[in-house]
Formats: structure tokens, sequence, C-alpha cells
């Protein structure tokens, strides 16, 4: 399950501190002007390696990349505390991926969405009435976490917004899933009702952000209000039931525990080992939460198809 309230808390990406430190942008203006153009430009395209050219990283990015750490190492010497660069930390890059702890987070919740999605697919027939929502629901998960992969790798106006659009479809689509467990077996032109209009939202959110200059504020508390909204609805379901499917306690746990992790983004200190952060800890804690959540989804299933067995015998 992928995290819910504030999962696009990365706050406003518009200038830090680092990058309007005058030293930083002397540094890159001259770097440019020294090796981003003319035979230097095309010395630095023929040294470059392979796997750099194909994920976009050009001269101007290694620039601000080398400027960002002359800039560090200053005030460091000078005593003063590690400032941001373009609304992020300082990262080490490994490779081609820009921030890689958080990237290899990433890839991780996918891996474990993909796994519990293949076990439930194994365990749970497709008769169950929640088959195909809970498929579709770990469908949009999946694509949610390569997208946070993606972006975690290569930080760009497209991978950034990828990633915020498909973290927003997944809480959609998680009130969704719930609306469906909650009202829509019993009422099931209620549920098309409401997801009619949960797509309707998301094309509004996604217009809005899209049509104009981004603005990260609204995301934010977009985001947070979906996500309340979320969890709200399943724990008060939860609590409602757990006397009779008292595997209930896996959805509670996941749904609080993913907003108190949620916390972690408060602490926002400078990376590990210019590494590990506060993000990259936070989507690292959810992996376990995605795999009991599908357990939940798992427990839930065959308790429906065993309360509609009893049903067709009586």
């Amino acid at each position: 399950m992928a995290p819910l309230l504030v999962l696009l808390l990365a706050g406003v990406a518009l200038a830090s501190r680092g990058d309007r430190e005058p030293v930083y942008r002397e540094c890159v203006s001259a770097c440019e002007q020294r090796n981003c153009t003319g035979a230097r430009l095309q010395d630095f395209r023929a040294e470059q390696p392979l796997y750099m050219r194909m994920t976009g990283w050009v001269c101007l990015d290694d620039c601000r990349y080398q400027c960002m750490w002359d800039t560090v190492s200053l005030y460091i010497r000078e005593g003063y505390a590690v400032p941001q660069f373009h609304g992020k930390w300082p990262f080490s890059r490994f490779l081609f991926f820009q921030e890689p702890a958080s990237a290899l987070a990433s890839f991780l919740n996918g891996i474990a969405n993909l796994v519990m999605l293949k076990r439930y697919r194994s365990s749970v027939p497709a008769t169950c009435p929640m088959y195909q929502t809970c498929l579709n629901f770990a469908m949009v998960s999946i694509n949610a976490w390569f997208w946070s992969t993606i972006f975690h790798t290569r930080d760009t106006a497209i991978t950034e917004k990828m990633d915020y659009f498909c973290a927003s479809a997944v809480i959609l689509h998680s009130i969704y899933l719930c609306c469906m467990r909650t009202l829509g077996l019993r009422y099931p032109s209620v549920a098309s009702v409401f997801g009619a209009l949960l797509v309707l939202l998301f094309a509004c959110h996604v217009s809005y952000l899209t049509l104009g200059r981004f603005d990260y504020s609204y995301n934010m508390l977009a985001n947070a209000s979906f996500g309340m909204v979320n969890l709200v609805w399943w724990l008060v379901w939860c609590l409602r039931r757990h006397s009779h499917q008292p595997y209930l306690w896996k959805c509670v746990l996941v749904v609080v525990l993913l907003q108190s992790l949620a916390l972690l983004e408060l602490l926002d200190f400078p990376p590990v080992l210019w590494v590990l952060d506060a993000h990259a800890l936070w989507h690292f804690s959810t992996i376990p939460l995605n795999i009991l959540f599908y357990s939940f989804l798992m427990d839930d299933s065959l308790y429906l198809l065993k309360v509609n067995s009893v049903q067709k015998l009586d």
C-alpha cells in the first residue's frame, strides 16, 4: 500500500539557500561557459559515460553537481549548516542515480507490491467479488512506485509530475477500494458513481497542476485531504467489524503506521553519508507495510468467499 497522507510533502521545490548562494551561482556560470560550449562541450560529450547520456544528464547538470559540492565544502569549512539546492539536500550521485537510497527504497516497494500481487492471485480465486478491484489497486500501486523510482533516479519536470500524479492516483484508488469493500458489494451502482466522481476529481487535479504553474502548496493540501479521508474511512469500518473479522488488525496497523511513519519527513536532516535522508528512511519503512496490506486483502477476500459459500448453502 503506497504512502497516503504525506507522500507528497517533499516541500516546495523553489530556490533554496544553496542555489541562491552567489558562490554557487558564479561557479555554475563559470563552469557552463568553460565546459559547455564549443570544443569543450564536444569533449564532455565524448567522455561522458553512456549510461549518463542515456538517462539525460547534460553538461549543465554536471556543472551544478560539482558546484553544489564546492559550495557544501565551503559552508562546512566556515562552520555553517549544510544548505539545500533547488529544494533538495545534496546527495552523492551513484552512477546515474540522483538519490540512490530513495531510488532503491522505491524500487523495493515496487517489488514488494509485485511479489504480493502474484501471491494474491495464486491464493484468491477470481470468483472473489473484490478480486478485480484488488488487482487494479495493485497495478496502480506498482505504477506509482515505478515513477517514484524514476523520479529519485533523475529529477526532471516530467518525472516529478509523474511521481506526484501517480501517488495521487494510489490514494484515490485506495479510497475507491475502501468504498467497494464497505458499500460497493451491496450497492454496486453507488460504487460505480463514486468511482466516476473520483476519476473526475483526479482529472481536475491533474489539469489544475498541469495547465498553469505547478502549485506545490495545493498539491500537498489536496493529497493530505485525500489521505485523511482514506484513513478515517478504513479505520471506522475496521473498528466496527473487528470482532467478527479478527484479521482487520492488519489494515488498522497499516493505515495508522503509514501516517505515523510519515512524521519521518518532518525530521528533514542532511543525508547520512550524503545518501540516506529522512525521505529514504520513510520509503524503506513502507516496504513491510505493503506486504501486510496485501496479507489483509488476501484474508479479506477469502473471508468474502467463505461468507458467500455459506449463504449459498443456506
